[in-house]
């Protein structure tokens, strides 16, 4: 919405050339360039002018194709250029964007969400150019109820589209990080609305294409496809690096998570976690870089320190330079080249969650107001790591359709959505009698089967809603993937 109000305020449906100055950082902020690019036009992110001449001019001066060029307001930008787009320069700024509001004001409301105020805003005819006016206007109309009931309902019209056509994995991450702001103001503003009917086709998706994600490479490496590469991508990217494991953590945790690190710079971007979304299994599999056949004990944490250390070792390292570490005091050296984290706040939160959703919502706010992860963040990042922020899966709500008694058939995984069967047990009888989908055996050993509970229901006490993991849904397979970058952050 935001990119859109600033594409039609820029009148750039008109013009196949255009420079655009962001002057309060917004782009940063809100990406509002997604929609230019949506409208086919190439970003050129300006540098400076013999880098543009170099890999740009003749393209933007004689081109086919539609450019913008974005560029910082302390950035010289020639006139050639400059004549070249004509009238079409704009000068991104909150005071050009809203004019009746206060921009002090909205420049300090902590994480402003601009789609929302896009929204209020077309309904502002008072002159709210005080401080204490646009205070107000932002508490009572932006964050008020029904401006967002508004939003939610424009987010589900978005995702259903979205939803509709989606083929590839990049797709399904756009949709897991929409439906997770859908499902925090749902669960923060009490909002009825629902976004489950991505569930069946992300289902199929995964049961179809899942085994090939593991041959895809995204065309710049902005992120792992799956959290299996997260090791080999961090050590192409950072000389010294930290990987912090937020075990259980959703993209909706995140959302919530997030607004802590707001004074930090950071890229988002999210991968896929293995299936069953089992800590041993996929926790695993991210800090060793090996495929769950691969492990030498899916099944179980205790190896996971060695895994992660052989990981690093096999990248060229000492075995004195690589630590792996639990919990928020965690401290490395200045020796240490790969560090690993785990904290598991998260998904003791899960386990332990009897309010669904809201009680999320509020355990991971109130997580998020201690400042934890941003001491650890910070304390990192001033020591010269790179600081990445991943998890091992997600976490969905769930209805239990009753306790499994022990068949004495599989595999111990402590899961509450999945079975591991030996061959010799009666797969058919307990797919019907307790709905489960048979997996491919995608990175699996071959010689069992693997049974997962149909979406939205666990083996847990019939009609308990609890929150879980191990299943197939948008919120446990795919995760956030965080990167900081200490030369962003470090003056």
């Amino acid at each position: 919405m935001f990119g859109q109000y600033i594409y039609e305020k820029t009148y750039a449906s008109n013009t196949s050339r255009m420079v655009l100055i962001d002057e309060d950082e917004l782009e940063e902020k809100t990406h509002y360039t997604d929609e230019f690019a949506h409208r086919g036009f190439q970003i050129i992110h300006y540098k400076d002018d013999l880098t543009f001449r170099i890999e740009w001019e003749d393209r933007f001066k004689n081109g086919p194709d539609k450019y913008l060029i974005l560029a910082k307001p302390d950035v010289y930008v020639p006139y050639d250029i400059w004549k070249v787009c004509g009238a079409y320069k704009w000068r991104v700024s909150l005071a050009n964007l809203f004019p009746r509001l206060h921009v002090q004001s909205v420049q300090e409301w902590p994480g402003l969400n601009y789609d929302l105020l896009c929204m209020a805003y077309k309904d502002l005819f008072d002159d709210c150019r005080t401080y204490d006016k646009t205070k107000k206007f932002i508490e009572d109309n932006v964050y008020g109820k029904n401006n967002v009931r508004e939003y939610v309902n424009h987010l589900i019209k978005d995702i259903s589209v979205l939803v509709e056509k989606a083929q590839n994995y990049k797709d399904w991450i756009k949709i897991a990080e929409i439906k997770s702001k859908i499902d925090v103001y749902c669960a923060a503003y009490e909002i009825s609305a629902d976004a489950e009917f991505v569930q069946e086709p992300f289902l199929k998706f995964i049961l179809e294409r899942f085994g090939k994600l593991s041959g895809q490479v995204t065309s710049d490496r902005e992120t792992p496809v799956l959290v299996k590469g997260a090791m080999d991508y961090m050590h192409s990217h950072s000389d010294r690096f930290v990987i912090i494991v937020m075990d259980g953590m959703s993209e909706f945790d995140w959302t919530i998570l997030a607004q802590s690190l707001r004074n930090i710079h950071y890229e988002q971007s999210a991968a896929f976690a293995m299936i069953p979304t089992i800590t041993s299994l996929s926790r695993q599999s991210l800090v060793s870089g090996k495929y769950p056949l691969q492990l030498l004990n899916p099944w179980s944490t205790s190896k996971e320190g060695k895994e992660f250390i052989d990981c690093a070792m096999n990248f060229g390292l000492r075995k004195e330079q690589v630590e792996y570490h639990r919990g928020y005091d965690a401290d490395f050296g200045t020796m240490i080249r790969c560090g690993c984290v785990i904290i598991n706040d998260i998904d003791d939160m899960v386990h332990g969650q009897q309010q669904g959703r809201s009680g999320m919502y509020r355990d991971v706010e109130y997580l998020t107001s201690t400042g934890k992860l941003t001491t650890l963040v910070r304390n990192l990042l001033s020591k010269g790591f790179d600081v990445y922020i991943s998890a091992d899966h997600g976490n969905t709500p769930c209805i239990g359709q009753g306790k499994l008694m022990k068949l004495g058939v599989e595999t111990e995984t402590k899961s509450h959505r999945m079975l591991v069967l030996e061959k010799f047990a009666d797969k058919e009888k307990l797919k019907e009698q307790y709905d489960m989908i048979e997996y491919p055996k995608y990175f699996l050993d071959k010689n069992y089967d693997y049974l997962i509970c149909n979406i939205g229901k666990s083996f847990d006490a019939k009609g308990d809603r609890v929150m879980t993991h191990g299943g197939i849904t948008v919120d446990e397979v795919i995760v956030p993937f965080i990167k900081i970058k200490a030369v962003d952050n470090n003056g």
